[in-house]
């Protein structure tokens, strides 16, 4: 009996620490991990995203042509250019997203598949909420760094929870509303466990993917600063060569495509690199598109820019980087049909809306057993402008989109500004009303912002494509959604 006892006492005590790591190691880095979580839900949507942002740039063409259009646009307006970098259109995008290089500074372009000209709605589209996804707008390596410690934290967070609750699956059926930190502690445990497995898979995988930026003494060991070489080995059809300082005609990229494709066995191309494109030893990289499986395809055929002769065709074999491709490729999740997606997009909310309850149930806890310190109102303050203002930030990205002047200047960059600067805006309300005026008018916002936007994309673009269609549909239950709980919050307050 004694023995029990002291089992039960260990058990409890190793619960009891569980969960005062899974509070702090959430709270500490949970509006990180919020933000990551609702960009890299809408991110599932990346082509799509950009498709609805660029309503005016409709036609399609295979990407040999498209591909092509785009290098002579280029020769004409960036034959300066280092490198250029040119994504072909797919099955979920129409346009050649183009970036090239001037030292460290690079330009990104969306370019017409038929034409080859720039897009006449320039926008970064659902590319933004990607970045912000791993990098948080930070410079290299600082925001993937931080990603990667968010990443950690969350992992933690969700290991340590599940050790610590001793009966999560069974009150995932349980909520009892209208019971404070009892009805948080339900609503915090059902959106945990709805989709758990995918939970750990995604943080999981996510921070597999950072593993080189976290810890390169491996790589540094067997490479040293040679990152070069190290990229080699990991792709060994995608060669390298320094330029020939003579100047060279680039050849017709159009049969390298066709003959890439071939070579791939009925795979498309995804990534084209042009290196040097005025030099006598311009190389031309095509990658294989990593949309026709979980494992995301490194696979790469080098042609001599000047002749088109093929110089390197690799097939990758090795177990090894086969399972890491595997890894990247759950998380990027680009081998995924609609419905898969969508099951993505609605894991990733559930995981976005764990995080948020998890940060409000740590000042309701805190508020129901004494009054709030100055600490505990700024997380309060913080919970307010994030949880709540971020939506509204989100919104007015797609809302720059529509209103701002389609030739401006350095549009796409605006738009972000704009996020920002609402975003801001947000903040500021958050700790300026009053606790029980901001929650609800914040996220009444939010809901106007979602649900009026589709009007606005309506009267701005004309006649839709299904993309366009099903986008505006989703915001509008989005709208729909804040606006609820705006009610909710009213309702709590008045009670």
């Amino acid at each position: 009996m004694a023995g029990g006892a002291a089992g039960v006492k260990v058990r409890e005590g190793v619960r009891q620490t569980m969960a005062w790591l899974h509070g702090w190691s959430g709270l500490l880095l949970g509006w990180v991990l919020y933000v990551m979580c609702l960009a890299g839900s809408l991110a599932v949507f990346r082509p799509e995203i950009g498709e609805w942002m660029r309503p005016e740039t409709r036609d399609r063409a295979p990407a040999p042509q498209a591909v092509a259009a785009a290098v002579g646009w280029l020769q004409k307006h960036a034959s300066d250019a280092g490198a250029w970098f040119l994504y072909a259109p797919g099955p979920r995008t129409n346009t050649v997203e183009a970036v090239w290089f001037h030292g460290l500074d690079y330009t990104l372009r969306a370019l017409d598949p038929v034409s080859g000209l720039p897009a006449l709605r320039q926008t970064r589209g659902g590319e933004f909420f990607y970045r912000l996804h791993f990098e948080l707008q930070l410079p290299y390596p600082w925001g993937r760094l931080l990603a990667c410690t968010a990443a950690a934290a969350m992992l933690l967070a969700l290991i340590s929870g599940v050790i610590a609750h001793r009966r999560i699956f069974r009150d995932f059926f349980t909520f009892r509303p209208g019971r404070g930190q009892r009805a948080w502690l339900d609503a915090h445990n059902a959106l945990g466990v709805f989709a758990l497995p995918f939970h750990i898979m995604i943080t999981f995988t996510g921070l597999v993917t950072l593993f080189s930026l976290a810890m390169p003494w491996g790589a540094h060991a067997v490479y040293g600063n040679n990152s070069a070489a190290a990229f080699q080995d990991l792709v060994p059809g995608a060669i390298s060569r320094a330029a020939a300082g003579t100047p060279g005609t680039l050849a017709p990229i159009a049969p390298m495509i066709a003959e890439a494709e071939r070579r791939f066995g009925g795979g498309h191309v995804g990534l084209i690199s042009v290196l040097n494109p005025k030099d006598a030893a311009s190389l031309v990289l095509v990658y294989q598109a990593d949309d026709g499986g979980i494992a995301t395809s490194p696979e790469a055929i080098s042609f001599d820019g000047t002749t088109g002769r093929v110089l390197a065709d690799y097939r990758e074999g090795r177990a090894m980087v086969k399972a890491y491709d595997v890894v990247y490729g759950l998380h990027l999740a680009r081998f995924a049909d609609p419905l898969i997606r969508w099951l993505y997009f609605a894991s990733g909310l559930a995981l976005t809306g764990g995080i948020a309850t998890g940060l409000i149930l740590w000042i309701v806890k805190r508020r129901e057993r004494a009054s709030l310190g100055f600490c505990n109102r700024l997380v309060e303050r913080l919970n307010i402008g994030v949880i709540a203002g971020a939506p509204i930030a989100f919104a007015g990205y797609f809302w720059a989109n529509r209103l701002l002047p389609l030739g401006g200047a350095d549009r796409a960059a605006t738009e972000v500004t704009c996020l920002y600067s609402i975003w801001a805006a947000a903040l500021v309300l958050a700790f300026a009303l009053p606790r029980r005026v901001a929650w609800p008018a914040l996220l009444a916002v939010a809901g106007f912002a979602w649900t009026v936007l589709p009007l606005a994309d309506i009267a701005t673009r004309g006649a839709g494509t299904m993309v366009l269609r099903v986008g505006d549909l989703t915001m509008v239950v989005a709208g729909l959604a804040f606006f609820a709980a705006s009610w909710w919050a009213r309702r709590r307050v008045a009670a």
